[in-house]
């Protein structure tokens, strides 16, 4: 194979590890692949301020979850999980809080909706609910870390990379709960 084809090789195996890596991000963040595109590479101030707002009514939903799943969490190692349901929510208000903020400094109007919390009858469904929700919120405001730099938010920027280290924390402390669950 001649300089050209190894070339060509190499940029058509990179294109299609880059289209892989999209389609994977897409389906973990919950869109298509074209909007997951579309979303990392023209971004208007208008459309971050939508997605922010999306962001705020998924913590809104995250403040809710905790709190009702803290009043009915019941079983063997209610006291434990009760306890680190209440823990989160000061982490969850504190994301609304500044995301609300960030809305109106960017011109926009912060939502007053939740996102719906999933109906969860047991210890161990709340605990992967809440697993789940972080998951979707670590690959959410890494989406929105990307699009506050392509518009050069760097103060945004840096604050969702703190929230996502918040949430990748929050998932791993779930994950590690539901490891070897007895029941």
């Amino acid at each position: 194979m001649g300089g050209r084809d190894r070339r060509l090789s190499s940029g058509l195996r990179r294109f299609v590890q880059s289209e892989a890596m999209i389609a994977r991000r897409a389906r973990r963040l919950h869109v298509s692949p074209a909007r997951l595109v579309s979303a990392m590479s023209n971004i208007t101030k208008e459309q971050l301020i939508d997605l922010l707002n999306e962001d705020l009514a998924h913590e809104y939903g995250a403040i809710i979850q905790y709190l009702t799943y803290a009043a009915r969490v019941s079983g063997p190692y209610r006291p434990e999980i009760k306890g680190f349901f209440e823990a989160e929510i000061p982490d969850e208000t504190m994301h609304a809080q500044f995301l609300a903020h960030k809305i109106v400094a960017l011109g926009g109007t912060p939502t007053t909706s939740a996102k719906p919390v999933a109906d969860a009858p047991d210890a161990k469904s709340m605990l992967q609910a809440v697993f789940e929700a972080e998951s979707d919120a670590a690959a959410r405001y890494k989406e929105r870390s990307e699009q506050a730099e392509a518009l050069g938010l760097k103060g945004l920027q840096v604050q969702l990379e703190d929230m996502i280290r918040d949430e990748t924390g929050h998932m791993e402390e779930t994950q590690r709960m539901l490891e070897d669950w007895p029941y």
